[in-house]
């Protein structure tokens, strides 16, 4: 009965996928509809990510690439950090900071550094400072003493009752990012596999099984990419180096940000975010949807559209803990029942339906 169900299962996802049709504005990177499964859709995807990249970043110009793609949306001065989860006003232990000053790079103390998602020295051969070792893609900026915390330990999920709020740190052996950052880091892993193969395997760099896959992705990638919805930081991330007028840009895109779906139809696993499903996310971004401030301190988002939409928050677990009307003007959405931690917000409409992540501070 187990391979009856996998072949009821592979045969469902390919119906589902044929149907994907990428949004307009992505038409000219993938096609106008992507209809190839399994590890044929690996291997075009392989093509487009390698095809694409046409500009190599050297290891220094990637501190001006993240003082841009990884800019504080809530403060144009500073970066998001990566594993960080404090933001002011601060408990006073600097190595948690979520944010902090784009020119305050370098080594020592109180500093942000370029963390490799995928470690160099877990590479075959190591990474280096060039190509993989200087992908934009994969680095991201960090606090000086948590990237040496997390060192070159392969991710692990974390155990339950662990981390509460949302924290990183060590667990089972490995390193847990955080409940805002586990889908980023997926997500970058599935790009590296991507686009250096063989050197860059997923089951290097984390704890799980292959057992389930056609390959050596893992469970533990897949879920957190079904887990943690795409970011804003993401989007912009990846927005800025599909678009080669930058000067930074690589020309290539992480197609993980671009709809997470694709790893389902590629490796199987929980269903993922579909960002292509008809009709859902390439209006509702043309009808300029704002959700703001995000992070929230306080006890209220304000949420600005011309639509009449209904918002649903669910926590990281999928249940569903609050449903609000919002009328087509400015509105909010009430928070103050929500505990610290990382929330869903689905935003639905006649026109069809979005996600966006929320961080409740």
């Amino acid at each position: 009965m187990k391979h009856i169900y996998f072949l009821i299962t592979v045969l469902i996802t390919t119906t589902a996928f044929a149907q994907l049709t990428p949004p307009n504005e992505l038409q000219s990177y993938y096609g106008t509809q992507v209809n190839s499964t399994g590890l044929t859709l690996k291997n075009e995807l392989i093509n487009l990510t390698i095809n694409n990249h046409t500009n190599l970043l050297s290891y220094s110009e990637v501190w001006d690439s993240s003082r841009i793609t990884d800019e504080d949306p809530n403060n144009s001065s500073n970066v998001l950090l990566i594993y960080g989860y404090d933001d002011p006003p601060f408990d006073g232990d600097v190595t948690t900071d979520r944010t902090r000053g784009k020119f305050n790079n370098g080594g020592n103390v109180g500093d942000w550094n370029r963390e490799h998602v995928y470690p160099r020295s877990l590479g075959n051969p190591n990474l280096g400072s060039t190509g993989p070792g200087a992908d934009a893609h994969m680095l991201r900026p960090s606090d000086v003493q948590r990237n040496g915390a997390r060192g070159n330990q392969p991710f692990a999920d974390k155990s339950s009752g662990q981390f509460l709020n949302g924290e990183s740190g060590d667990v089972n052996g490995g390193w847990y990012p955080g409940n805002e950052w586990k889908g980023d880091c997926a997500r970058i892993i599935m790009y590296m596999y991507l686009h250096y193969g063989d050197r860059c395997l997923p089951s290097v760099v984390g704890i799980g099984s292959s057992a389930s896959t056609p390959d050596d992705m893992i469970d533990l990638f897949l879920e957190w990419n079904a887990e943690d919805p795409v970011s804003d930081i993401e989007i912009a991330r990846n927005d800025y180096h599909g678009n080669t007028s930058n000067t930074y840009a690589q020309g290539n895109r992480n197609p993980f940000i671009d709809n997470p779906y694709l790893a389902t139809v590629i490796w199987g696993g929980p269903d993922a975010q579909n960002r292509w499903e008809s009709l859902s996310i390439t209006e509702f971004e043309q009808e300029q949807i704002k959700m703001y401030p995000n992070p929230v301190n306080g006890d209220e988002v304000s949420i600005i559209a011309n639509q009449d939409i209904i918002a649903e928050v669910y926590d990281v677990l999928g249940k569903k803990v609050t449903v609000q009307n919002i009328s087509s003007n400015q509105s909010t959405l009430n928070v103050s029942g929500l505990s610290k931690g990382i929330y869903i917000v689905r935003l639905n409409s006649e026109k069809g339906s979005t996600t966006k992540k929320l961080v409740k501070q």
